[in-house]
């Protein structure tokens, strides 16, 4: 947002008494604030009233865990979180709940609350009415199970839930099924399946150049790029993703912009083409700090933020 020209006016007053000493305090260095407390953070997390929001915020703060080596905090923080969940939840809302928390319990190599929260996520992903909605799920679900780093490793059940993502997105309207496609070829290739995503290639890449949309299109391209170059097929995976790119800069959404760059960022990372997926990230991050909604622009910064996190690793 542009600044009223006094504003920008003693912003540059206070910039060059900086040079000459703190006078009248402009200058002055002003003591950090400290962060919230971790308990500090989940008292707020419990306090969410949106649905499914407790979970949703408990979650993050036992990944902040995670990364601080806090183990036990993380464990008590996640059980925290899952007993915020019935068991009659709404399947829409606290599916993707239950395996986010599944997921961390896997990346911490707890492997029995992590199966049995995915097998707990499985009937209620089940029940979802919208196709893709479903086929994603159970595509992240499938990727979780096969993973063999921060998954369970457990491929025979990667294949069983990634077949029941396959047969919902076969479901899907034509106009929406490439969204499924990507997602579940994506997550073959991610649990370690290579051989059934690379099936779905040719019909994932011709209606992905098909569409007309410039996100769905663009993600799809990309996600077709990260099977092929899981696969060992660099050269093509690269062709593919240059093509997603140019696609993605275009889109004149900020939001959407940001998550077709993140997308094809994560092609790239794949292929292991690091520096262009570190200037698609730079690029998400002007667009995610442009969209205005500011709930939108949160999320999105936040993505961009573990986008930026993953790179690292």
């Amino acid at each position: 947002m542009r600044r009223p020209p006094i504003v920008a006016f003693v912003a540059t007053l206070c910039a060059c008494l900086v040079l000459v000493g703190p006078l009248c305090g402009c200058g002055a260095t002003k003591k950090k604030k400290a962060g919230a407390t971790v308990g500090e953070r989940k008292e707020k997390a419990k306090a969410d009233k949106t649905p499914g929001g407790p979970a949703r915020e408990l979650v993050k703060v036992a990944r902040s865990q995670v990364k601080t080596g806090d183990r036990s905090g993380a464990l008590k923080t996640l059980g925290e979180a899952k007993a915020t969940i019935a068991t009659d939840a709404d399947p829409t809302i606290f599916a993707p709940r239950l395996v986010d928390i599944a997921s961390v319990y896997a990346e911490l190599g707890e492997r029995k609350p992590a199966k049995d929260t995915l097998d707990g996520a499985v009937p209620l992903a089940k029940q979802l009415e919208d196709p893709v909605a479903k086929s994603q799920l159970l595509a992240r679900i499938g990727v979780v199970y096969g993973a063999k780093t921060g998954g369970l490793g457990d491929t025979a059940t990667a294949k069983k839930r990634l077949e029941e993502a396959a047969a919902a997105a076969a479901e899907v309207p034509e106009r929406f099924r490439v969204q499924a496609l990507a997602a579940v070829a994506l997550g073959y290739a991610n649990a370690g399946v290579a051989d059934a995503a690379k099936k779905m290639l040719a019909d994932l890449e011709e209606k992905a150049r098909a569409l007309e949309e410039p996100r769905p299109k663009a993600e799809a391209l990309a996600a077709a790029a990260n099977v092929r170059a899981r696969s060992g097929e660099k050269l093509d995976a690269v062709k593919l993703l240059e093509e997603a790119a140019k696609v993605a800069k275009g889109i004149d959404s900020p939001a959407n912009r940001t998550y077709a760059l993140l997308a094809v960022a994560a092609g790239m990372r794949a292929a292991g083409e690091n520096s262009g997926a570190a200037d698609l990230i730079k690029l998400a991050d002007k667009a995610a700090n442009s969209v205005s909604d500011p709930e939108q622009q949160k999320e999105a910064v936040r993505e961009v933020r573990a986008a930026q996190n993953a790179s690292k690793g």
